[in-house]
C-alpha cells in the first residue's frame, strides 16, 4: 500500500513538492485555504530565477541604513506597527549580518539555487508545460561605481561555486540590450549573468498542478488549516475546516503562515512576512520590451518580460500581515521602471498586486526534518521562491521517501536556529 503525504499550502513550494513525493510513489493531498492554487506569493512576483541573487538582504552594514527605513518612498520601508511582532526576527536578522554568517548563507542560497535551476530544467524537459519563460539570463544595472565594484568582487568570488557572470560597460550594455541606449549615460556599468531564467511562476504553478492531478495528486481548496495534533514526537493529524485529515507524512509549505501553524506544536520559525509590490502591463509595441531581465540595483526593482506582458517588481515593506494596496509605493515603482523604459509611461492594461514574501532571519530557506519524525519544512525562501522551488521540494520529497538528496540539507535545517 502507497504511504500517503499532506501538503500544507498550494503555492509554488506546496504544488512542486506534491509532485516529487508523487514522483516518489506516495499517495498526496494538497490543502489550501484559498480557492485555487498560487494565488498568493507565486501569483505576481518578479519572475525571476536568480541564483546570482543569493546574497541576503542583511549585508555587513546594514545596520547603518536603519534610519532610512522610514521615508514611504524608500525601496525598503519598515512600518512601526511592525516591530512588536518583528522584534525577535529583527535581532536575528541583525546578527546574521555580520561576515561570516552573511557569507555562509550566501554560499548556502547560491548552491541550492543552482541545484534548484537545474532540477527545473529536468523537470521542464520530462513534463512539457506551456508558460512564458526565456534563457536570456539577467542584467544587474549599476550608477554607482562602488555598488558596481562590490558586486562584481562578489560574483568574482563565488565563480568557484559555479556562478557564470560578465562585467559589461554602458557601450556592452546597449550592445546587449538595445531599449537601455537612452539610460546608458547614467550607468557605470552592469554586470550580465547569462544562466539566470526568467517565467510566470503562476502559471508554471498552475501547469503543474494539471499534470500532478492527472498523475492522482488530490487537490483541496478551500481548507483552513488550524493547527497539527501531536502524538508523542510524531503528527497525528492536521486540524482543518473540514476536520481532522491524516497521513503517513506531512509537508508544511504555507509561506508566511507557516510560522503560525508550528506555533501549535511548539516550534519556532524565524520567518517574517515581507511586503512587495508588482505591476503587470503590455507596451503599446512588443518591440518596446527588453530582451533580456533587468534588475535596477539602486531602486532595488526587476523588469521582466513575460511573453507578451512585462513584470515590473520591487520594494521591501514590513508591515506584518498586511496586503491592503498602496497606491502611492505602486505609483513609486511605476515612476521608477519608467526611467528605465519611457515605454513604460504609454502602458496599457496595469495590474497592480502585492504579495508577503517569507523571509528567514538568515536569508536560506528551511527545509526538512522537524523534532517530529514525520514533518517536515519547505518553507522561508524570501524573495528567492521561484529560484529555489524546484530544488528544494525535490531534495525534501527525497528526504520524505529516505533517498539521499541531491543537496546537502544542512545548511537549510530548522536545527541551526538552536531548534
Amino acid at each position: 500500500m502507497a504511504r500517503t503525504a499532506l501538503v500544507i499550502g498550494g503555492g509554488l513550494m506546496g504544488v512542486t513538492s506534491a509532485w516529487y513525493l508523487a514522483e516518489r510513489g506516495f499517495e498526496v493531498t494538497v490543502l489550501e485555504r484559498r480557492e485555487a492554487s498560487a494565488l498568493e506569493t507565486s501569483f505576481a512576483n518578479g519572475g525571476l530565477l536568480t541564483p546570482s541573487q543569493s546574497d541576503p538582504w542583511n549585508a555587513p552594514g546594514t545596520w547603518l541604513y536603519l534610519l532610512k527605513l522610514w521615508r514611504e518612498d524608500s525601496p525598503l520601508l519598515l512600518r512601526p506597527r511592525a516591530i512588536p511582532g518583528m522584534w525577535r526576527w529583527g535581532i536575528r536578522f541583525l546578527a546574521a549580518s555580520r561576515a561570516a554568517p552573511w557569507w555562509r548563507a550566501t554560499e548556502a542560497n547560491l548552491r541550492l539555487g543552482l541545484y534548484s535551476l537545474q532540477s527545473l530544467r529536468e523537470l521542464r524537459s520530462q513534463v512539457p508545460m506551456d508558460y512564458p519563460h526565456l534563457s536570456a539570463g539577467t542584467l544587474k544595472l549599476f550608477r554607482d561605481e562602488e555598488a558596481f565594484q562590490d558586486s562584481a568582487t562578489l560574483a568574482r568570488s563565488l565563480t568557484s561555486l559555479g556562478l557564470q557572470h560578465r562585467e559589461l560597460t554602458p557601450d556592452e550594455v546597449v550592445a546587449l540590450e538595445p531599449a537601455l541606449s537612452h539610460v546608458a549615460q547614467e550607468l557605470v556599468g552592469a554586470i550580465h549573468y547569462p544562466d539566470d531564467e526568467s517565467g510566470d511562476a503562476h502559471l508554471f504553478s498552475r501547469g503543474l498542478e494539471q499534470r500532478a492531478a492527472q498523475a492522482g495528486v488530490k487537490f483541496r481548496y478551500g481548507i483552513e488549516v488550524m493547527g497539527f495534533k501531536d502524538g508523542r514526537g510524531r503528527i497525528d493529524a492536521v486540524r482543518t475546516s473540514a476536520g481532522a485529515i491524516r497521513a503517513d507524512a506531512y509537508v508544511l509549505a504555507a509561506a508566511s503562515h507557516s510560522p503560525l501553524l508550528a506555533t501549535s506544536l511548539g516550534l519556532r520559525l524565524p520567518i517574517y512576512p515581507v511586503k512587495g509590490y508588482s505591476a503587470t502591463l503590455r507596451l503599446p509595441r512588443p518591440e518596446q520590451a527588453p530582451g533580456v531581465p533587468l534588475v535596477d540595483f539602486e531602486q532595488k526593482l526587476v523588469v521582466t518580460p513575460l511573453g507578451d506582458r512585462l513584470r515590473i517588481a520591487g520594494t521591501a515593506e514590513f508591515a506584518g500581515f498586511d496586503t491592503s494596496p498602496n497606491p502611492r509605493r505602486s505609483a513609486h515603482l511605476l515612476r521608477q521602471a519608467t526611467r528605465l523604459l519611457p515605454a513604460i509611461a504609454e502602458a496599457r492594461e496595469v495590474q497592480h498586486w502585492n504579495g508577503l514574501r517569507p523571509m528567514t532571519a538568515d536569508g536560506p530557506p528551511i527545509l526538512g526534518a522537524t523534532p517530529h519524525s514525520n514533518l517536515f519544512l519547505n518553507a522561508g525562501h524570501g524573495p528567492l521562491g521561484w529560484t529555489l522551488c524546484a530544488g528544494s521540494s525535490r531534495a525534501v520529497a527525497d528526504l520524505i521517501a529516505g533517498h539521499k538528496p541531491g543537496i546537502d540539507l544542512t545548511a537549510y535545517s530548522l536545527a541551526r536556529f538552536g531548534g
